[in-house]
């Protein structure tokens, strides 16, 4: 395990160097009416004795405020291409059932929608990205439910908004045309959804003043043809963004001891790891096709799914991807989050899978008690990078891991805020090797300094309901600045945030 030949990781962060920011929206979220993201998860009933405000959870506000969460995206994923607005307006007690048939096919009450969610996004305080539907819907309605949300005049849908409860249109800018359509969303060829998109798109208008970013469904893991086709016919015209989707999931992984996301071993580890290093490899290939025929790069690339996939927890609902969530899914938001950096000038935003109680969740609820998960701490420790300026990072580091599953060390990113504050974010990837980091800083010499670290000894370690601390950030002691930059020790398997300012 781990490499024994021991050569210090050499990092150089150009702070004169940077010209891209990293968009705030690389740190979105994704909120599908799938298990109990929704019901049991964000919604609780305004009737509730869990601490609510109009029924939406009060504690899970707070924590996606104190990360900044710029962006939800509702209501699915596969789930949004069978979900009729219409049916998620007016009187909840008035509001007709239907049945669920992507995920378990339980009964969906439609308590939860579009002014439910929208209610939800002001509380937290973040943009709305809608996702319509176009594998079993119309275009007349996706055309209403825009002019329902955004048209400030006399209208049908305008007078129905009204008299739900909301005088003034919304601001939605955010607008998906369809959700995975070349699969769970109609099968469709990407030429067939070509044509599709420039139907739907044309009817999604801009009204009252406000602007749509129209995102057509894109590509998952390779497809890189599906890409090609889209960005061929519609590059900036009705298309401002194009989707794409990416899960490290242990379909993907070779002779795992176990695919569920705690009690696994080294190898599991590492091959984790190793496909989650594949994103950059995947957006290396659909960035080079959107520039074949973008090369002012005007449409935004948006990976509103990723994260990682393991089988449900035991004695859990299937259907419903309630997963627990480890330190190794914290390195592999880290890693993540670090390749998107890497293509800020293409990536306009990503949403990772989901939000609470499904896949790679920042919050695991059970009644009134709730957890937040390793990933919701990287995401806490990650957030000054947010609309910051990417600084140029170098990174020279020994490789790590086992047999074919070998990986690059160490990851990093730095960025600088407006405020002067720079943020660089560092993953040790290795299991067993604790590595001292020389930071060389051109443009200037470090300040100030603080450090934090999220590790544990157990590879597995998790938060749970009766002890909720146990993988969280903690001070960083060692940190010291040099003549020209910084020299530190970072632990196995940890990541790591630095702030610091640089003088002249």
């Amino acid at each position: 395990m781990g490499n024994k030949e021991k050569t210090m990781t050499r990092i150089i962060v150009d702070t004169d160097a940077g010209k891209t920011r990293i968009s705030r929206f690389v740190y979105g979220h994704f909120a599908e009416h799938l298990g109990h993201c929704i019901y049991g998860g964000f919604w609780v009933g305004p009737d509730s004795p869990i601490p609510n405000t109009r029924g939406i959870r009060n504690d899970l506000v707070a924590a996606m405020k104190a990360i900044r969460a710029p962006v939800l995206r509702w209501p699915g994923g596969c789930f949004a291409d069978e979900y009729h607005w219409q049916d998620g307006v007016g009187p909840r007690e008035r509001r007709p059932a239907m049945l669920n048939y992507h995920w378990g096919q339980v009964v969906e009450n439609n308590h939860f929608g579009t002014h439910e969610f929208l209610d939800l996004c002001e509380q937290i305080g973040c943009e709305p990205y809608i996702c319509g539907n176009v594998g079993s819907g119309t275009v007349r309605e996706m055309q209403q439910w825009i002019e329902y949300l955004t048209y400030d005049g006399d209208s049908p849908m305008a007078r129905w908004r009204k008299q739900n409860g909301r005088e003034k249109p919304w601001r939605i800018k955010y607008w998906g045309v369809g959700n995975e359509n070349g699969g769970c969303g109609g099968s469709m060829r990407p030429e067939y959804y070509k044509d599709e998109f420039q139907r739907y798109g044309t009817f999604c208008r801009n009204l009252s003043g406000n602007t749509l970013y129209r995102i057509a469904c894109g590509a998952y893991n390779d497809y890189v043809e599906w890409t090609d086709v889209l960005m061929k016919n519609y590059c900036g015209i009705l298309m401002q963004g194009l989707s794409y989707h990416y899960y490290a999931s242990h379909s993907l992984m070779r002779r795992l001891s176990t695919r569920q996301a705690t009690g696994f071993n080294e190898w599991d580890w590492y091959e984790t790891m190793r496909v989650a290093r594949l994103m950059d490899n995947y957006l290396r290939q659909h960035i080079a096709a959107m520039d074949r025929h973008d090369p002012e790069r005007k449409v935004g690339f948006i990976v509103d799914e990723w994260g990682t996939w393991w089988e449900v927890e035991p004695a859990t609902n299937p259907a419903f991807l309630r997963q627990q969530n480890t330190l190794r899914d914290a390195l592999v938001a880290g890693l993540t989050l670090h390749i998107f950096h890497d293509y800020a000038e293409r990536i306009h935003m990503a949403n990772i899978a989901q939000t609470i109680n499904v896949l790679q969740a920042m919050a695991l609820t059970d009644g009134p008690r709730m957890a937040l998960t390793p990933t919701y701490y990287v995401f806490e420790m990650f957030k000054e990078h947010q609309d910051a300026l990417r600084l140029p990072t170098h990174v020279e580091c020994d490789e790590c891991g086992m047999e074919d599953a070998r990986i690059p060390m160490i990851s990093a990113s730095a960025s600088r805020a407006d405020d002067g504050w720079a943020l660089l974010t560092l993953c040790n990837l290795s299991l067993d090797r604790e590595e001292t980091v020389s930071v060389t800083i051109t443009g200037g010499s470090v300040a100030e300094v603080s450090a934090r670290v999220l590790t544990h000894e157990n590879m597995d370690a998790h938060n749970t309901f009766d002890a909720p601390n146990a993988v969280k950030p903690a001070p960083l002691a060692g940190v010291e600045a040099t003549r020209n930059g910084l020299r530190l020790r970072v632990p196995p398997k940890s990541v790591v945030a630095i702030r610091f300012r640089v003088k002249a």
